[in-house]
């Protein structure tokens, strides 16, 4: 006999939630991360012995430090997309800016942390994206960022050199490995528990979320969804204004964030080939 215990229907029931171009970015994100994590971090700890057997297992250093770097350039068109699919969002659809941090998310987290302490018995009602989420995805934002800019200067270290001291190299070379680092510890530690063990949340692979973690975790959007009360499509007429003000934009920045892309991977070829070892 299944000692299963019986889940009523309306608990069992899934919820839309990513559209499939969001779940494919998603995708994207996270092979071009793993990526870079596996031909980063063998590359910051290369004295290891561990280290050292992935890199031969990849081809050598060369091969990985050019593997690295498709990584990245696949990363930075991936965040150019991001960009614009938010733009589109908010300016075409006029969709509300989910992703803003909001006073209610300071004090959604004191009552989170009071209701895991046992202090309080009732869990805080949270919209589309909790603040969890949201310091997740800025961080995310921040640490691109970080990763960008002294990436750049490893890649191009001779440009780099003529605007900043010879010093700022190994200072680049630093906050990249760590910032590394810290984002793989984040992701292992913070957001694969949360997805995968503490509620075996895989909605953005499958779109649909479960009403139980709705229930708990976005409880404001449930009622919204459930009241009719969601952000609809504007008008066809109003959509048609839109989007034409929106192409012509979304063309040029698309060619120009594209051809600054061209322009950050082709610049300098340093910092591939080796110097070959002296025995």
């Amino acid at each position: 006999m299944s000692t299963e215990k019986s889940t009523p229907e309306s608990d069992r029931k899934m919820i839309f939630r990513f559209r499939w171009p969001e779940r494919i970015e998603h995708i994207i994100l996270l092979i071009s991360f793993i990526g870079l994590a596996s031909t980063g971090l063998p590359q910051k700890f290369a004295q290891n012995h561990l280290a050292e057997s992935m890199i031969a297992l990849l081809g050598g250093i060369e091969t990985v430090r050019i593997i690295h770097r498709v990584f990245a350039t696949v990363l930075m068109a991936t965040g150019i997309y991001h960009g614009g699919s938010i733009t589109y969002k908010l300016f075409v659809l006029g969709q509300p800016p989910y992703m803003l941090p909001r006073f209610s998310d300071f004090t959604d987290l004191i009552k989170t942390m009071a209701f895991n302490l046992g202090l309080s018995k009732k869990h805080p009602r949270m919209g589309r994206f909790n603040f969890g989420e949201k310091l997740e995805y800025w961080a995310v934002i921040w640490g691109m960022g970080v990763m960008i800019l002294t990436g750049f200067m490893l890649w191009n270290p001779i440009a780099t050199t003529r605007f900043l001291p010879g010093e700022a190299i190994p200072a680049a070379k630093t906050a990249h490995g760590n910032e590394a680092l810290l984002a793989v510890l984040a992701i292992i530690i913070w957001h694969m528990y949360n997805v995968l063990v503490a509620r075996r949340n895989l909605s953005i692979f499958s779109g649909k979320i479960s009403r139980e973690i709705m229930e708990e975790e976005h409880a404001l959007e449930l009622e919204a969804i459930e009241q009719g009360e969601t952000p609809q499509p504007p008008p066809p007429d109003i959509y048609r204004k839109r989007m034409k003000r929106f192409v012509p934009f979304a063309i040029f920045m698309t060619i120009l964030l594209l051809a600054g892309l061209i322009w950050f991977v082709t610049f300098e070829q340093t910092a591939i080939t080796t110097i070959p070892p002296i025995y």
